[in-house]
């Protein structure tokens, strides 16, 4: 088990209910495919003032992106189905699915290479040619989407297209990767061309729309971590690197009105039923056929089963991949022969993993790396089979909840804004007896495990919980009533180095920061 692995354990068991850290390539089948891979998902109160009732859903896909990602990039995949599904009754089944399909097609963009005598033009190699101004690059790969929603079970109801609110289009447009500055001088305003708002059947209000690459918002010591912790986890909260903070993601992103994700289909303040619980999923085909004799340009065809002219053919019945609403867990919680099983599984099926949770491995393992440091807290774990399970009692629990792995939000707790947000969450506002107390110190309880904002620090908040930081007087480790220092990885996330406006998430890297826009005079 790896060290990232290791100190997030104890937020796959805790803030399942709630909230979602990182959970890179973490079963055999989706390590082959990182563009099915679904790496975060974070959902909470929209807290940009202007966008008040609203709650905003980003589920980023394809891991660990090199921002020098040329000449293909990092394209989502045109034979699968990406979807965001939302349980707003707690019977851990889907009443409401956001379904996504691309299309990726080539321009087939050549420049001449012959003679007068003897013209020639040939294809380029590249993704663009030189831009026609600051955000209009000149690209060979269109990338574009179109998306739709289901009510009612994801295969059993029907798609109807979400349109864009200015012309009624079905067809979105997803930017290119920020090939750098000399392609894309201005990514930010490029980007934010694609910033939809958009009419989903069913909703009075319109919702935000964004596909599009972003800097990675997980923030962890990754290298010392791996190396079985090899860090002082009792040491200072800050001062270690953010070794993934030069890496890109794939995001979509929604801002969608709370009445619209509610069962009762009432705003926060009126609503009956203000838990709401995600999770996001990819499918793909169940038959793919190599084509020994690929040709080109290639379109994408989404369902309709690929094209015969590409290098692959896809067709059958939709079959579900990868799965992710809460951090890390397939990653870090579940047994390394079930991970395939529990990526193609549903919530409401999830009582055949609860042993993972009622007997989690990261205590043991931080016990025999440090000893008395990282006590282990007595099993079974019910603590963390109550908030893994059900979400945590006066936070984020639906009333006649079924047990299930989904991320909960609860949407009558107002958002804080980000000048304010305590980067722990939740967690502080529990008493050293396990109550929650909304009047303690630091107290912020919009944030873990009541759903995630890019500002929470999961990783630091996973190890505390995993050792026993909700026990109260029974915590071994004593963190609850402040006579025990408090478990770290070294390096911290704020709501201060993210965007406060949708997405969210920053403007991914650039390929070259500091490239030329052409030679120096003198060729030097």
């Amino acid at each position: 088990m790896s060290a990232r692995q290791l100190l997030a354990v104890g937020a796959s068991l805790f803030l399942a209910s709630a909230a979602n850290a990182s959970s890179h390539r973490e079963a055999p089948f989706v390590a082959q495919h990182p563009a099915i891979d679904g790496t975060d998902f974070y959902m909470f109160d929209s807290y940009d003032p202007a966008r008040s009732g609203f709650v905003t859903i980003l589920a980023n896909y394809d891991p660990l992106q090199d921002s020098y990602g040329g000449p293909n990039y990092f394209a989502l995949d045109p034979d699968a189905l990406y979807e965001i599904n939302i349980d707003n009754n707690g019977d851990a089944v889907e009443d409401i699915t956001f379904q996504f399909q691309f299309q990726n097609s080539f321009q087939n963009l050549t420049v001449p290479t012959g003679t007068t005598a003897a013209p020639l033009s040939l294809a380029i190699p590249l993704i663009n040619l030189p831009p026609s101004n600051t955000t209009t690059p000149t690209l060979n790969r269109v990338e574009t989407y179109t998306a739709a929603v289901v009510r009612g079970g994801s295969r059993t109801g029907t798609p109807m297209p979400i349109t864009n609110a200015s012309g009624g289009g079905t067809s979105f447009t997803k930017p290119v990767d920020n090939i750098g500055t000399k392609s894309i001088p201005n990514y930010a305003g490029y980007a934010a061309q694609y910033i939809y708002s958009v009419n989903i059947p069913g909703c009075a209000t319109p919702a935000n729309l964004f596909v599009g690459q972003r800097a990675e918002g997980f923030v962890v010591n990754l290298g010392e971590v791996f190396d079985l912790v090899n860090l002082n986890p009792l040491g200072k909260p800050t001062g270690n690197p953010n070794t993934i903070g030069n890496k890109n993601i794939t995001t979509i992103a929604m801002e969608v009105p709370i009445a619209c994700l509610t069962a009762d289909g009432l705003p926060a303040s009126t609503t009956k039923s203000p838990v709401i619980g995600g999770w996001t999923v990819s499918s793909l085909h169940q038959a793919r056929v190599q084509n020994p004799n690929p040709q080109g340009p290639v379109t994408g065809s989404n369902a309709s089963g690929g094209s015969a002219s590409g290098p692959e053919a896809a067709g059958g019945a939709w079959t579900q991949v990868s799965r992710l609403g809460s951090p890390l867990v397939n990653e870090l919680v579940i047994g390394i022969t079930d991970k395939d099983k529990f990526n193609a599984s549903a919530p409401k099926n999830d009582a055949q993993f609860a042993s993972y949770v009622t007997n989690p491995t990261l205590p043991v393992l931080l016990n025999a790396l440090f000893g008395n440091a990282a006590k282990v807290p007595p099993v079974p774990r019910t603590d963390l089979v109550e908030a893994f399970l059900t979400g945590v009692p006066g936070v984020n629990s639906p009333a006649n909840v079924v047990a299930a792995e989904e991320l909960r939000l609860n949407v009558a707790i107002p958002p804080t804004p980000a000048a304010s947000q305590n980067n722990l969450g939740a967690l502080q506002c529990f008493t050293n007896a396990g109550a929650l107390s909304t009047s303690n110190p630091g107290c912020d309880p919009a944030g873990f495990p009541n759903g995630r904002r890019p500002g929470d620090d999961v990783v630091d908040i996973a190890l505390r919980v995993a050792e026993g930081g909700l026990l109260g007087a029974n915590d071994p480790n004593q963190q609850s009533d402040g006579t025990h220092p408090a478990y770290t990885d070294g390096v911290s996330a704020t709501a201060a180095t993210y965007a406060t406006t949708f997405p969210y998430l920053n403007t991914p890297i650039p390929g070259s920061p500091n490239g030329m826009n052409g030679f120096p005079a003198d060729g030097n």
